[in-house]
């Protein structure tokens, strides 16, 4: 049995999608990033205490990630307010930034991490477009404050990696890992 440690209702479609059975149980945990804990090295961390977090029967497989948006070495989680939804995609506006998911599975005395990294540019953004978008209520409860499948798709030009990563699990390297345990 394989069982999500995330309540991300996107997380849990994308495994549906991909024809994987699971179940979902979360515990909260401290996800406050330490003092210049480079990006990856945060998301590695945070999907290792989650899995590790969840109580789980023997047999289980437990599957956890953590996404996050960064530009360089800032880190743009999920915003607290609609004016650090607009700092934030300012700053994206016209740039090239990096979506990283790390994922954590425990199962069978195993813990494997890795981590994705795709490489998101953005067009350059109107403040018109940015207010219009962060009225529309969409990015709040999404790393950078953007949904790239959402009504956010017109402001991205490209993409260089894993699309699921920037929804937020890399479900193929996710496949990838399961087949080693």
């Amino acid at each position: 049995m394989l069982i999500l440690a995330s309540g991300s209702p996107r997380r849990h479609e994308i495994l549906l999608a991909a024809g994987i059975p699971h179940t979902i149980q979360t515990t909260p945990i401290d996800e406050t990033r330490r003092p210049g804990e480079p990006p990856i090295a945060y998301v590695q961390r945070l999907a290792e205490e989650k899995a590790r977090a969840i109580a789980a029967p023997a047999g289980s497989i437990i599957l956890a990630a953590d996404t996050t948006v960064a530009l360089g070495n800032d880190i743009f989680g999920k915003p607290d307010s609609p004016q650090d939804a607009v700092r934030m995609l300012r700053a994206l506006s016209g740039r090239d930034h990096f979506v990283y998911t790390g994922i954590c599975l425990l199962g069978q005395n195993k813990c494997i991490q890795d981590v994705a990294a795709t490489r998101v540019t953005f067009l350059e953004l109107e403040d018109a477009e940015i207010q219009e978008y962060t009225r529309s209520g969409e990015p709040y409860d999404k790393a950078g404050a953007y949904a790239i499948q959402g009504l956010a798709s017109k402001f991205i030009s490209g993409i260089e990696g894993c699309y699921y990563n920037v929804v937020g699990l890399p479900v193929s390297l996710v496949c990838r890992r399961l087949k080693s345990l």
